[in-house]
């Protein structure tokens, strides 16, 4: 089963792969800080304090071979039985510097009064808070969002509705949410000179990393809001069928911008799967691109979109500046729609279409693995969410380059994209593959500092070796989610960059947002998350429907709290009633949600 740390020599440093001088001085550090460490009642060595100690003198480093961070992972873990072994401490300086710690120091003396201690400490009465009293903690969160309300709401929620379970959220407001994304503001710091896009196609690795400034997205953004307005009318559902591009993040801001309806399809899908969800959401047309390239080679996208539906296409050119298929006769060029507003006095520029707040934005589907996928309705509100957990949960701010390869006809293109321009961060794109050395390179010089993965790339990436002798220590964090996490895999990527934390995130497309994760002021343990996200409140269910003790580890089903901030109300194809509620149990007096996930919960 291994070595225990105090058993490991010289011998087997060497083993794992470094010379033996270097074996010799690494024994000595381990003896040094194995000696610094306490040995509890039973005398044994804290194994956290160890390791702690261990990554707090950065005595293993990125380029080191993965069998040596194996060995003293493993070896200073050894016959650990006191839950998931931990490997990211939060400090408490770094932690009153987060963005919720920082609210937390203002607000909490105020709230807690003598028993609010700091960041790390008060955190589980913050969350707890936050359940209890969401008006007030969302109140706070809104002050620290650049959302711009052409009319303010009346209230944070209203309950007084029994009929909707999770009440309504911001009544009376009315903004649109691309326009609090594409403006200036001085709170985060996003000036119309700030970078709001990097992006490199797959096959550029050594040219520069292409930027557009907050105003440059703007301007962009409401030409094609223009081009829009040419030829549909408000409200009209219009799809997107294309890679994340900068170009495809325009389009979806300008088409919400405009008082349309963003149809996310991912690009991946057959023809019959992306007819389904241009019927069930009565799309008018689709934005997609004439090929997908992928290792120099061309995929076929645009004749995909053909055979799905006779709607009009807006077709983008993968590569250049000119499509390179035949277009049918109702269909355009990216160069000809564009060219639909030269005659406009000013193009560049675009009055929002305001909204009330509970106005569809985005359509948004499940896996449909069984069936229609169920049509999931975003409202202005679901943005909000997405933002404020990026805020909240990653940390996320302006000065940040975030990149998370996916699509926008999944739930993480849209919420990465909020995730960015409601916090005043960079979104950092990368055309291509992200499972070759040349996304990594860019992930490199882009200065990426929030990198999103799923488990199986990091498998990739582990195993073919592609990003060896890059420089990643600028990220400051990961974010994983899509899959189960391996442990091994993520302490691979950790170990990267000095063994900063990859935050766990799960949650759903109907949430907008992640209802469990871990987060900056709590330890870290491989593959394990850390606490609810904030404001949410939820039980684990045994087989009868029972909720398990607060304190007990268990493994079962989620009911969620219903009064959830940003999840949808509605479906558009299914009984939401029905789907969602229906044979939940109570908890509390209160009705639980539905969420189709089993957890492993160890409290």
């Amino acid at each position: 089963m291994g070595k225990s740390i105090s058993e490991v020599r010289v011998e087997d440093l060497v083993r794992a792969g470094i010379a033996e001088e270097e074996a010799k001085w690494l024994m000595g550090e381990l003896n040094a800080a194995i000696a610094k460490v306490v040995v509890n009642i039973n005398g044994e060595l804290d194994q956290k304090e160890l390791w702690r100690e261990l990554t707090a003198r950065k005595l293993l480093k990125p380029s080191h071979p993965h069998a040596l961070h194996q060995l003293l992972y493993y070896s200073v873990y050894h016959h650990y039985d006191h839950g998931p072994p931990l490997y990211w401490f939060p400090s408490l300086n770094e932690s009153r510097c987060t963005n919720l710690g920082r609210i937390m120091e203002a607000h909490c003396p105020k709230l807690f009064g003598a028993s609010y201690k700091d960041p790390i400490s008060s955190f589980k009465e913050f969350h707890r808070f936050s359940v209890q009293h969401p008006e007030i903690y969302w109140s706070i969160i809104l002050k620290e969002l650049p959302i711009h309300f052409l009319e303010t709401p009346k209230c944070i929620l209203d309950t007084s509705d029994k009929s909707k379970h999770g009440g309504n959220w911001l009544p009376g407001s009315v903004l649109n949410i691309a326009e609090s994304c594409v403006r200036s503001s001085n709170y985060p710091n996003k000036q119309d000179d700030s970078v709001a896009i990097v992006w490199r196609a797959e096959g550029n690795d050594d040219k520069e990393v292409n930027c557009m400034t907050l105003k440059q997205l703007r301007e962009q953004v409401m030409m094609v809001a223009n081009a829009l307005d040419n030829m549909f009318s408000k409200g009209d559902a219009i799809a997107i069928d294309m890679p994340m591009t900068a170009t495809a993040v325009i389009i979806y801001l300008a088409i919400v911008l405009a008082g349309f309806v963003v149809v996310s399809i991912a690009d991946s899908f057959a023809a019959q799967e992306i007819a389904v969800r241009l019927r069930v959401s009565n799309a008018k047309a689709v934005f997609t691109q004439d090929s997908i390239v992928r290792g120099g080679r061309r995929f076929p996208l645009y004749s995909r979109v053909v055979e799905a539906a006779p709607l009009k296409a807006i077709v983008v050119p993968a590569i250049g500046e000119d499509v390179q298929v035949q277009l049918r006769n109702q269909d355009l060029s990216w160069n000809d729609f564009l060219a639909s507003v030269n005659h406009l006095p000013r193009p560049n520029s675009y009055f929002p279409v305001h909204q009330s707040i509970d106005s569809v934005t985005n359509i948004l589907f499940s896996s449909g693995t069984t069936g229609d996928p169920k049509a999931i309705p975003w409202t202005h509100l679901s943005p909000i969410r997405c933002g404020a957990e990026s805020w909240a949960n990653l940390d996320v701010r302006a000065g940040d380059v975030s990149c998370w390869p996916t699509n926008l006809g999944w739930v993480m293109g849209p919420i990465l994209i909020y995730s960015c321009f409601l916090t005043g961060a960079t979104l950092a794109l990368y055309h291509g593959s992200p499972l070759d050395h040349g996304f990594g390179k860019f992930v490199q010089d882009a200065g990426v500092t929030i990198l999103g993965t799923v488990p199986s790339l990091v498998k990739t990436w582990k195993s073919t070796g592609c990003m060896k002798g890059l420089d990643w220590t600028r990220i400051r964090m990961f974010a994983s989610t899509g899959e189960a996490s391996n442990v091994d895999d993520d302490l691979w990527l950790s170990s990267r960059v000095d063994y900063k934390p990859v935050i766990e995130c799960c949650g759903g497309t109907e949430l907008s947002s992640s209802y469990i994760m871990g987060n900056l002021l709590q330890p870290q343990a491989f593959g394990t998350f850390s606490s609810a996200s904030m404001s949410t409140g939820f039980v684990i269910l045994d087989e009868d429907g029972r909720p398990y003790p607060d304190d007990q580890a268990c493994v079962g089903e989620v009911g969620l709290f219903p009064t959830y901030m940003g999840a949808t109300d509605r479906l558009l194809n299914a009984d939401h009633e029905k789907v969602y509620f229906k044979g939940m149990p109570m908890y509390k007096d209160m009705m639980t949600k539905f969420f189709e996930q089993t957890i492993e919960y160890d409290r």
